[in-house]
């Protein structure tokens, strides 16, 4: 039985989760205050996406009725009235901002202009081909940008680079997931899809792994990163490649990138392979060159 609950979509909230990178890059993690700070971002970013896939949810009912999954959504099965839900979108959309106005006027900026970004994209944006998984892919961004406000941390641009192609990659992946279900149904679950076929989705794909490996390369090699954090980081270029390849494994071979975050949360594989990659910058960044 779908509840109230389940409209917050609790296991998308790892996304969130990007508000630590600034400061865990940034080796500033562990600084008195920074923590709570943190997770007080994290939150007001939980209730600001909650709400804003609440309002997804109530503009793509029509079309979630005829998916295999999101069918079993509370709006879309009718086990949760649209006013009910459109009044939590409403109070998680009223926490999100007066946690984030007590938090500081930056940290409520970029929340601001993350609901007007998915506010755009819910009513309609969603439907250009393209822009679409573009918009996507800037919610990422602004989830670092609000991490680096909340500690002071100055971002690294390739923070920003590698975070975006990281995104865009998922998203075009999803995408994918979106054409095999209208092959195999006839039921066209986003406009934007006439945009899309396999050829063009899986070239894209190729490419943008190809960027992103080129681009994490020039990262670990770039002269202000290795006077930073020393010249042994191009190891952690094989963690990325090896999550490349399985991610592009599940999308190709086991049809299964629907849900990227499932993905993350149900793979073992890829479980591993990041937290390998989370241990190994840990361990370079804060016992190795002892930064507390």
């Amino acid at each position: 039985m779908k509840t109230a609950f389940d409209l917050l979509r609790i296991n998308q909230w790892v996304k969130n989760l990007l508000i630590f990178a600034p400061a865990f890059f940034g080796g500033v993690l562990l600084f008195d205050g920074y923590i709570q700070r943190l997770l007080a971002g994290f939150l007001c970013f939980c209730c600001i996406s909650s709400a804003i896939y609440i309002l997804n949810d109530l503009c793509d009912v029509k079309n979630d009725r005829q998916h295999p999954v999101k069918s079993k959504r509370p709006i879309a099965s009718g086990a949760i009235s649209t006013g009910l839900a459109a009044g939590l979108m409403a109070a998680l959309a009223g926490a999100a901002f007066l946690g984030a106005w007590f938090i500081g006027k930056e940290v409520l900026g970029v929340i601001l202009l993350y609901a007007a970004v998915n506010i755009g994209y819910s009513l309609g944006l969603k439907r250009i081909a393209i822009l679409d998984v573009v918009l996507v892919s800037s919610g990422f961004i602004f989830r670092v940008l609000a991490g680096g406000l909340l500690v002071a941390v100055t971002i690294s641009h390739w923070l920003y680079i590698m975070t975006f192609l990281l995104a865009l990659f998922l998203a075009i992946a999803k995408r994918r997931d979106d054409l095999l279900l209208l092959e195999t149904t006839g039921a066209e679950m986003r406009r934007a899809i006439r945009g899309y076929n396999m050829d063009f989705v899986n070239v894209a794909m190729g490419m943008m792994s190809a960027v992103i490996v080129v681009s994490y390369i020039l990262y670990v090699t770039s002269p202000e990163i290795t006077a930073r954090l020393g010249k042994h980081l191009y190891i952690s270029v094989a963690f990325v490649i090896v999550g490349l390849l399985r991610y592009l494994q599940i999308t190709l071979v086991e049809k299964k990138s629907g849900s990227p975050t499932r993905v993350f949360l149900r793979d073992l594989f890829m479980q591993l392979t990041l937290a390998g990659w989370l241990a190994f910058f840990a361990f370079i960044i804060y016992i190795r060159n002892g930064i507390k």
